[in-house]
């Protein structure tokens, strides 16, 4: 993401579309590239830890259609470890950058006298159909169409006041909550009965299921038929993905990249609040159960993320030292984050589905070293496409489209 320098008042916004919070000027380190190197150095680390948290899906010998049936219910002590490892702590930091990246192109657009947002309902349109076409040809659970249907909301919001975004993100964030500590209640209430789903409807999905990896093209039917229940999942990203945009835009604002003292106890404070309450509450959400699973997937982890954030941020400022070959490769995979998010599902799904190698429900280990084989993987190809190309291939097909839709 190109570090733009922050806007300055344009005569065509009014005050309400353009705080003073967004036009105060504020430094940050960019790389070599004018890039802020902290930003491609965690969108990086984010899009490996996914995998991480996606492999397991994978791994389920009937694909994802069988995961989401449970799958993965009474999993070994070791798996149940790794999972909560990664288990939305790298998403929600996705979506925290993804917020960052936001209002770096908002700022961008008011720099130059443009109005915000603009035509950014083309672009985000344009991210919902890679999204859908990502879903139907690999990946039951996609989030580029929920950060594309979020990201337009966010983006209307984006510029208004503070008092007007936090009134928003509030209400947002409180009936999230509500709905998820209302769900885990009536799960941990009922979770001595039958489960729901042991009808026809569900028996039909498992034996869908069972034959599921054997051929790509059934899989891409099956999804189609039941994208209902696999695209269920949207009713939380939304919402969810939304406020956290807000999130990363008012971190910007509030000097998180910034190199002066407040930014860095900013970063402090942050870290000692996400890793220091983050971690230990993750810890006892992922051990409560599965009847847990919504809040260790959906209300801790995104605490933990901003932690993240702050401490990563923190450690690539105080590098001295120039990159060295880890680095170099994981700052290539978050410069081409969207292609790398892709490419992952890809390669994941050639190794584990019968279609492909086969390799799915193989034992805890045997799944950490694919999620190690698929991010080497990722940080070798990376770099190499970045010395002729300055974006990933996907990045530069949406640039063009929108380009031409722009003209």
């Amino acid at each position: 993401m190109p570090a733009n320098t922050p806007p300055s008042t344009s005569p065509s916004r009014t005050p309400e579309r353009t705080p003073a919070s967004a036009t105060t000027p504020a430094s940050v380190t960019p790389s070599s590239g004018g890039r802020i190197a902290a930003l491609d150095v965690l969108r990086g680390l984010a899009i490996i830890g996914t995998l991480a948290s996606n492999i397991w899906i994978f791994n389920a010998p009937g694909g994802p259609a069988e995961w989401i049936s449970g799958g993965f219910a009474g999993a070994e002590p070791v798996q149940r470890v790794l999972q909560a490892l990664s288990n939305g702590k790298f998403l929600g930091l996705l979506t925290l950058l993804f917020g960052v990246g936001l209002e770096l192109q908002y700022r961008s657009m008011v720099r130059r006298g443009m109005p915000w947002p603009g035509r950014y309902a083309l672009r985000a349109g344009i991210l919902f159909v890679e999204g859908l076409v990502h879903y139907v040809l690999v990946f039951e659970f996609d989030v580029l169409m929920g950060y594309a249907i979020a990201s337009l909301v966010a983006a209307y919001l984006i510029g208004r006041s503070d008092r007007v975004v936090r009134a928003w993100g509030g209400v947002l964030a409180g009936l999230f909550v509500v709905a998820i500590a209302g769900a885990t209640a009536l799960t941990v209430a009922t979770s001595g009965s039958e489960p729901a789903s042991a009808g026809a409807g569900g028996a039909r999905t498992a034996d869908a299921a069972a034959l599921s990896t054997a051929s790509w093209f059934d899989q891409v039917l099956l999804r189609l038929e039941y994208m209902a229940v696999f695209r269920i999942e949207l009713i939380l990203i939304v919402p969810s993905a939304t406020v956290l945009f807000l999130v990363g835009s008012r971190l910007v604002r509030a000097g998180l990249f910034t190199t002066t003292e407040d930014g860095a106890r900013l970063r402090r404070r942050l870290a000692w609040v996400g890793l220091g309450v983050g971690i230990p509450l993750n810890a006892l959400t992922a051990w409560a159960g599965p009847d847990w699973f919504l809040v260790d997937r959906y209300l801790v982890p995104p605490l933990v993320a901003v932690g993240i954030l702050a401490l990563g941020t923190t450690l690539v400022a105080r590098a001295k030292t120039r990159p060295g070959l880890l680095r170099r490769g994981v700052e290539g995979v978050g410069r081409t984050a969207l292609s790398c998010y892709v490419l992952q599902n890809v390669l994941a799904s050639v190794l584990c589905y019968d279609w492909g190698f086969g390799l799915a429900g193989g034992g805890p280990w045997q799944v950490v070293a694919m999620w190690a084989g698929i991010s080497l993987a990722l940080m070798i190809l990376a770099p190499l496409w970045l010395r002729r190309w300055p974006r990933g291939p996907i990045e530069l097909l949406m640039h063009r489209v929108y380009d031409a839709r722009r003209r």
